[in-house]
This record gives C-alpha cells, structure tokens and sequence, in this order.
C-alpha cells in the first residue's frame, strides 16, 4: 500500500510539475513574493519523501536486524545505546547515498537491473565509508568499536531489504497486467490542442479504458488558454515547451488534436516528438473528416500525407448533392486507389444506384464488401467487365441507365506502358471512346474523365494517351446533350501505382531506396482531396472543360524518400541508403498542368482552375485513333509511336486538329 501510494504521488508530482520564471540574479535586494515561497516549496517534493522515509525505515531495520544476528537476539544495555547512537547517522548516510545514485528518481514498478546496480553501488558506498571509519578508529561508543560483522551483516540485510521492496512492486504491476491481460498496457499521452477537436478526444479516451492511454496534460499555442484546465488536465504550457513537457510527465505519446493546422506546423511538432523520444498520433485532416466527427478510432500514427504541405478543401456539397443524389452513378475503376474513393465519397451524397464496375474481380469484391456495411440506402452493383468490350458496355448501359459517370479506369504505370503499347492504346484510347460514346448516346447527364498532369506536352507513351482521352471528351461535347469534362491532376501518394509502397519494401529490406533523380519533382495530393475536388469539378461542368487541381508545390522526390525512411524510424543514407538510379523512359524531370495555349482561369472554387476547351474535329480525329487501335491490335509498336507523335507533336499535333 506504501509503494502503491508513492507510485501514485509520483504521478500527481510530475502532472503538476510546470517550469516557472527565475527571478533575474541582479534582483537580490527584491523581497521574497509568495510565488517563489510556494516554488521553493515545489521543489521540496514532499510527496517523493515518503518513499525516503519508507527507505529510512528499511535502512534502520536492517541495521537493528545486524545487531540482532550478531548477538543472536540478546542485547545488552551497553550495544543497545551503541545502536541508538549510530542509528541514525547510518540511515542518513544511507538515504543521502540513494539521492546521489538517483535512486528516488525511478519508478519502482518499473525496476530492472538498472536500479538494482544503482542501489548495490549506493550501499556498497557507505559500507565503505563505515568501514574505512572503524579501521580509524572513530565509530566507538564508550571505549567500545562498532563490530566489523554489524557493518558486513547491515549491508547485506540493507540491500536486500531495498531491493525487495521495490521488487514486490514490480511484481504488484506484472500480476495486475497479467490479471487485466485483455487491456493494453498503460500509456500516458500529452495532448497537443486544446480546441474542440481536443477536448473531445478528452472525452472519449475518458470512456474507454480499454484503449490504455491515460491523458496527463495538453499543449496550446493559444496563450488565453495556458495554465486553464479542462476538466480534469492542464494546460500545462506550448507547443516550444513540448520537448521540456513531454520528458518532465513520463510521456510515452504525443497526440496531435488539430485538424485544421498547417503542414508545417505537423512537421515541427513532429520533429519535436523525434528529439523526444516519443510516439506521435494524429487526427485525419479536415478533409479526411467529411461528416465532421471526430472520434479517437481516427488516431492514427503520422504519416508522409500530413507532412505534404496540403490545406483542407472546402466542398460545395449542395452543389454536388444536385447532381448525384437520387441517380444511378457509374465508376469504372472503382477496384483503383481513385476509384474506391470515389465510391466511399459519392455514397455520401444517396445515389439511388452505384454502379462498381471494373477488370479485377478481387478490388471490385473488396470495394463492394465494405461498402455493403455503409449504413446509407444505396442500391450497390458490382460489374466485372472490360471498358473496351463495347457489346459489354453497351449492356451495363441499356440495363442500368446511369445519368452520371466518373471514367477512372486507365494504365497509368508510366514505364509499364512503355513496356506495353500496344494495351495502353486500346484501354486508355478505345476504352475511353467506346465509354464516351455510349454516354452520348444515352444521353447521360455528366461524364467526368480522370485525367494525368501526364497529359500536358507528353514525354511518355501513358501521357499520350491521357491527352487523347482529353481529346475525345473534348470532340464529343461540342454534338452531345452530355456534358463532358476532364478533370487533370498529379500524381496522388499511396495510390497502389505511387512510388510508396515501393520504397517501404526497399526499406523492410535493408535498403537501398532508389530514386530516380536528386532533382526530380513531382506534383502529390492525397487520394481524398484528389477525389473531392474530382466531384466538385462534376458539379462545375458546362461542356468540354478541362479542370486544373491546385496542386500546390511540386515536392522533390528524393525529400520524400527522406522523410519516409525517417518515418520507419531510420536514417538515410546510415541505416538505408538512397540511391540515385535516373530517369526511366517516358519520364520527365520536372511535370506540367498546363500548356501554353490552354491558358488557366479561375473558377469560383480557390483549388480548382479550368483551362480553356479546344475546338477539335471530330472525324479528323477518330480517323487517327481507328489507325492507332489497328496498329496497337497488330502489336506494331513502332507504328504506334509515330502516330502518336504525328497526332500529338508532329504536323498533326492537337491544335491543327482544329
């Protein structure tokens, strides 16, 4: 019960324990304020002496303990006044020898062979000292020494007895763990954020003890709220304080409760958690928040999409609700990283009907399962069929009648495609045809074409024909009662074709992590924010447009192959080296949105930008794709190339087209 309650004290101590200003050294005329009282008082610590007193009594029981095996329990009144004598400048020595070992700064359930040492050092130090007195003749009472086998017999039984005390309470703490083996074991967390988003994160860990975190404090930057308590926990102090904090209150993690903050931001308190020594967890994003909940099932480890320099994305779900809610909406590719997202995110708004439609039977089964559990009444069907099987598309069209389509499904591995022509023809182009003109002829509402940065002065024979898929949009809508539109972004991190999952391989391996170029840079979102602006650009659509993400600033390459390594709890190029392999065929240094003639016009959404359409004739254009699609099935790779040059960079390019 002792240890239990100094266990206890030292906990309450080390919450309450804040830094406080030190008075200036030239002050010293000033009068003592009772600030400085109540400081000095603090730092007494009067709740950690009982722990000194606890040893005290050890300490003196053993040294009674030594008289008594020495005279086998018969004490005469001359070696009992010697005891009484001695007593207590031994206990002293003894507990000031234990401060000095810093043995009153660990945690007794937590002893191991660290505060064990600490003690036999602490022990054997003044049975030194003890010893080195006797033989000089100075630990006599009334003519009388000390007995060298009391000073022997003392430092056995005080060590012993110190050690099991603290031993039975690492004991106490393993069969309480083993007896409550179901629960995790306890960490205590500091809590950056002391918003709304904090202070129900509060809350909930509050009701579930089964989570095994224990909030012992919170961290803000807001200075109304330092030193408040809400409920039960301080803000102790800011987020420049962290690192002090995080080491004064025994924290195992840092849970970072701000949705809205900046990325840079993040990225500092994370780095503060690194020095630290500390795990950090993290709310999702606001974006990632869509019904504005936030619940403690959301914590998370940080990851490479908090650090990516992204803001939140503010949708017009009124704007988007008018065109899909109540209608049958068509995904192709919705087993993909984009796709499956689109589903999630379109879910929300109560089509009637979702239409999964994709190749691989395995994502589209995975999709439909999860969606399934969805509480929302949507009628789900999933589809296994080829987008460029026309009679197969022509039937999914006649049965199901969709109003809206979202064109996902494409190659967009860029050094595969090179690999393999001849399929990024026929699925890219032919399926994008095949899918844009049944949309026309059905008379469907709105048809929105994912579309690639890959696309704008392509290098790549996957940006070729990504452009052409454009293209085809572009043609369709001037003759079409459909409005078609193209929605164009970069690439989208930890997508199944992202360079992540393969750099977590490589590490998991041992290394190295190839990059392609220390100066290559590339344009990253994040799949979520990617998808919501895919929608939002849906509801912007008049015919023909092509829409620009807000990218933002294009990232190096090689910095994220830094901060992923750094993430895995490594450093680059000590523990995994980076290496730099070059560019791959079809890739580009640096990527582009836009071309020169398509120019970029602001739309009412700060995120989304629109480039002006592009008069194109339609049979011109056909023309090169039938040409295209013949020399693909034919598996003449050379044939392909030249065309695609001829159409997108040579004499035809697209503008002549016109």
């Amino acid at each position: 019960m002792v240890q239990s309650q100094i266990e206890r004290d030292e906990t309450q101590e080390a919450q309450e324990k804040v830094v406080q200003p030190m008075s200036s050294p030239t002050d010293s005329s000033a009068p003592v304020s009772p600030t400085v009282v109540s400081d000095i008082l603090e730092m007494i610590r009067w709740k950690r002496l009982m722990q000194v007193f606890f040893d005290g009594m050890l300490a003196f029981l053993a040294f009674a303990g030594a008289f008594l095996i020495r005279f086998d329990g018969h004490l005469n009144s001359h070696f009992f006044h010697q005891l009484l004598i001695f007593a207590p400048a031994i206990v002293s020595l003894r507990l000031l020898s234990n401060w000095g070992f810093g043995t009153y700064r660990r945690l007794w359930r937590y002893t191991g062979l660290t505060e064990v040492m600490e003690l036999g050092c602490s022990v054997l130090t003044v049975t030194t000292i003890l010893t080195i007195a006797r033989a000089l003749g100075f630990m006599a009472v009334e003519g009388s020494q000390l007995s060298y086998g009391i000073i022997a017999i003392d430092a056995g039984l005080c060590f012993l007895l110190l050690c099991a005390s603290r031993v039975l309470r690492r004991l106490q703490t393993e069969h309480n763990q083993r007896r409550h083996w179901r629960q995790p074991v306890r960490k205590r967390a500091l809590v950056v954020g002391a918003g709304d988003a904090g202070q129900m994160v509060l809350r909930e860990l509050a009701q579930r003890a089964d989570l095994g975190v224990d909030v012992v404090g919170m961290v803000d930057d807001d200075p109304m709220k330092l030193k408040k308590r809400i409920g039960s926990i301080t803000v102790f102090g800011t987020t420049k304080e962290l690192k002090n904090l995080a080491e004064n209150l025994c924290v195992d993690q840092v849970i970072i409760a701000m949705p809205s903050a900046p990325p840079h931001e993040i990225r500092r308190i994370v780095d503060i958690c690194r020095e630290a020594e500390v795990e950090p967890r993290i709310l999702p994003g606001l974006f990632e928040l869509i019904d504005g909940r936030v619940s403690v099932s959301q914590l998370r480890e940080v990851s490479l999409e908090d650090l990516l320099g992204r803001e939140p994305v503010h949708m017009d779900s009124a704007a988007i609700t008018s065109y899909l809610e109540g209608r049958c909406v068509l995904v192709t590719g919705a087993g993909g990283s984009i796709g499956s997202e689109l589903c999630r995110q379109i879910l929300k708004f109560q089509p009637a009907k979702i239409l999964l439609l994709g190749r691989g039977e395995n994502s589209i089964f995975a999709i439909h399962q999860e969606l399934k559990k969805r509480p929302e009444p949507v009628e789900i069907i999933p589809i296994i069929a080829d987008v460029r099987d026309h009679e197969r598309m022509q039937a999914v069209f006649d049965r199901h009648k969709p109003a809206v389509v979202f064109h996902a499904a494409a190659h967009k591995h860029v050094p595969l495609m090179e690999e393999n022509v001849s399929e990024a023809i026929t699925n890219n182009v032919r399926g994008t045809q095949i899918l844009a003109e049944l949309s026309h002829r059905t008379h469907v509402e709105t048809f929105v074409l994912v579309s690639s940065d890959k696309a704008v002065n392509p290098s790549s024979v996957m940006g070729a024909t990504k452009r052409m898929a454009e293209m085809i949009v572009q043609s369709l809508d001037t003759r079409s009662e459909t409005r078609f539109a193209s929605v164009r972004f970069g690439n989208v991190l930890a997508s199944r074709g992202s360079v992540i999952p393969l750099w977590k391989q490589q590490i998991a391996q041992g290394g190295p992590v190839t990059v392609t170029h220390a100066d290559a840079t590339r344009y990253f979102m994040l799949i979520p924010e990617s998808v919501q602006l895919i929608l939002q650009a849906g509801a912007l659509a008049s015919g023909g447009e092509i829409y620009v993400l807000d990218m933002g600033k294009p990232v190096r390459i090689i910095d994220l192959a830094y901060d992923l390594i750094r993430f895995s709890g490594l450093r680059p190029n000590q523990d995994v080296k980076v290496e730099v392999v070059g560019l791959r065929p079809g890739e580009k240094l640096h990527e582009e949105l836009l071309t020169a003639e398509e120019g970029l016009t602001k739309t009412t959404y700060e995120k989304i930008f629109v480039g002006q359409p592009a008069k194109i004739d339609h049979q011109l254009l056909y023309k090169q794709i039938d040409s295209l699609v013949t020399a693909a099935r034919a598996d003449d790779e050379a044939s392909v190339r030249n065309q695609l040059d001829t159409v997108l960079g040579g004499t035809l390019s697209a503008q002549s087209l016109v």
